[in-house]
């Protein structure tokens, strides 16, 4: 199959219970995506992808999966999804599940049997272990989630494997029997008519042999031991040999802790094992390592991460573009200003999406949705929230300091309700909605910016139409200009005779831009502009607060 469509399209991320509610329960569902297929498809954009849908109980909001072949409840059902993959289809929206299956939930039906006796024929289907001397636990291993990586079980005297929440037991995928299992549920999807995955935590699904203790970390002590393990080539060849290569579908593979050697690895070549790999080195460009550890926003090393990933992955493999999802804050509360929200929103996608990859925008992301404080702990829902939390005061930080930080750090921050309107419950829901709207939304809202041609929202579609229109902005190569500068971020883009010059301030003030050598911004198209107006001096231009531009030049007759 020749499935490279994935290089030329763009796609929308729903996290279905925040979207829209369309029976009126509080809670988004399958329904009120149903009601908003046309807006999608008015953005631009070319597929959906389905954070998890699948029954759950919940304890990671959809990432515990209780049966991989059916809907959540409070979402619908699989007549209901089968309408919406119907009607996405008829408007030319693929349509992307989320494959969760380094684990399950404690209450899938595997995990119940595997959980009742040793001789159990689904006993292997997870990582049980006996405790150490003394009642110790079989490693030192900590969750992501939930401070122990080991759960006892009294029913059999051993513990079970979670690398995330308890209720989350990890697979046990060196048995072939739960591969199996995997490619049963692919098929079932794709047989449906769904066009692909994104992978949740894909590259954990492999652990080392003897699962060795790890080096002491505040959370996720032994993550070396699983963050690429040593048959996770083997099983992901195994999948697109098995299933994914016998249809017209694609993979992403969302994989923490991957560096750009990773990504060649996996996404490269016509054997490649994914399509694209979901980084999170960008993410760090105001935090050490993870969201929590906050430091200040450095538009340097932005550049420098997404340029290298550019550079490293050029004819080679393929990048996964994204600046939001459902696991980290709003982009706007993080690199840009909410002081100036509209204006640092555009920079933020004209910077992000004029890059080759293939675009990944979240909900609520196309109108500036920003961060929204809780005045108490007790609004969170999030278990990492709550882990985060537990390991902050284990360093005594004070409870004002936890709030402040957690309010500004988690992800929950990119889970309320999407604002449509200014009228009650943000027109979420006429119910009570399940979180706390942000207050904001009289102001951020979709119907207001529909009537606004210079909103955010109007400007993504723009910019998803130029960059559709205008190959060099999909195929081309990538160079940056200005590395130094903390308030610029410029690159140009060069195919077959067609260059594209990307231009972001990411100042607060006017910012002197003199023109590369080589380029005369005369002579060029201007074809995105995030003002109406964009006036040039001989020698460059003065952007205003935050403006982004894009011109195109042909060179195809002149010899440049």
């Amino acid at each position: 199959m020749d499935n490279s469509w994935f290089k030329e399209i763009s796609v929308y991320q729903i996290w279905c219970r925040s979207f829209k509610d369309g029976n009126g329960d509080g809670i988004g569902d399958l329904y009120g995506v149903l009601e908003k297929l046309d807006y999608i498809k008015s953005l631009g954009v070319d597929a959906i992808w389905f954070s998890p849908i699948y029954p759950s109980p919940n304890a990671d909001y959809g990432y515990d999966i209780s049966d991989y072949t059916d809907i959540n409840k409070e979402f619908g059902d699989l007549d209901i999804f089968k309408k919406v993959l119907n009607e996405a289809h008829k408007r030319d929206i693929k349509v992307i599940m989320d494959l969760v299956v380094n684990h399950t939930s404690d209450e899938h039906r595997w995990f119940k049997e595997s959980s009742r006796s040793k001789d159990n024929p689904y006993r292997d289907y997870y990582i049980w272990r006996k405790g150490r001397t003394g009642g110790r636990r079989p490693n030192n291993w900590l969750s992501v989630f939930e401070g122990n990586a080991w759960e006892y079980s009294p029913e059999t005297d051993e513990y079970y494997l979670h690398i995330f929440a308890k209720k989350q037991p990890d697979l046990n995928m060196d048995n072939p029997k739960v591969r199996e299992e995997v490619k049963n549920i692919m098929r079932f999807w794709l047989d449906m008519g769904v066009d692909g995955f994104r992978e949740d935590v894909i590259t954990f699904i492999s652990k080392k042999e003897g699962l060795p203790n790890g080096f002491p970390l505040p959370v996720a002590t032994g993550i070396e031991h699983y963050r690429k393990g040593p048959h996770i080539h083997e099983y992901l060849r195994e999948f697109r040999r098995d299933v994914i290569n016998k249809y017209d579908c694609f993979v992403v593979g969302e994989s923490p802790m991957t560096s750009w050697r990773d990504a060649v690895e996996f996404t490269s070549g016509e054997d490649r094992e994914l399509d694209m790999m979901i980084s999170f080195d960008h993410m760090s460009a105001d935090c050490f390592i993870v969201d929590t550890l906050v430091l200040p926003f450095s538009l340097r090393k932005l550049k420098r991460v997404m340029g290298h990933w550019q550079h490293i992955l050029h004819e080679k493999g393929w990048n996964a573009l994204y600046i939001e999802n459902h696991d980290h804050p709003r982009i706007i509360s993080r690199y840009g200003s909410e002081k100036y929200r509209t204006e640092s929103g555009k920079s933020l996608a004209t910077m992000c999406f004029m890059q080759s990859g293939t675009p990944f925008i979240y909900q609520g992301q196309e109108i500036g949705m920003t961060n929204s404080s809780q005045d108490s702990m007790m609004n969170f829902k999030d278990v990492q929230t709550f882990n985060t939390s537990r390991v902050l005061k284990q360093f005594h930080i004070p409870e004002k300091t936890v709030l402040k930080i957690i309010n500004r750090t988690s992800r929950e921050n990119a889970r309320t309700p999407v604002q449509w309107s200014a009228g009650k419950n943000a027109g979420f829901s006429d119910a009570e909605p399940w979180f706390p709207v942000n207050p904001n939304y009289t102001d951020i809202n979709v119907e207001a910016q529909e009537k606004d041609p210079q909103s955010l929202l109007n400007y993504y579609r723009r910019l998803l139409k130029v960059r559709k229109e205008n190959p060099v902005l999909i195929y081309g190569d990538f160079t940056e200009y200005y590395h130094l500068s903390g308030r610029l971020f410029c690159y140009s883009r060069s195919y077959k005779g067609k260059r594209a010059l990307v231009i972001c301030s990411f100042s607060k003030r006017e910012l002197r831009f003199k023109t590369p050598k080589g380029f005369d911004l005369h002579e060029g198209e201007l074809v995105l502009s995030s003002l109406p107006e964009a006036p040039l001096t001989t020698s460059g231009c003065v952007l205003k607060p935050y403006e982004a531009r894009v011109y195109l030049f042909d060179f195809t007759n002149t010899g440049k």
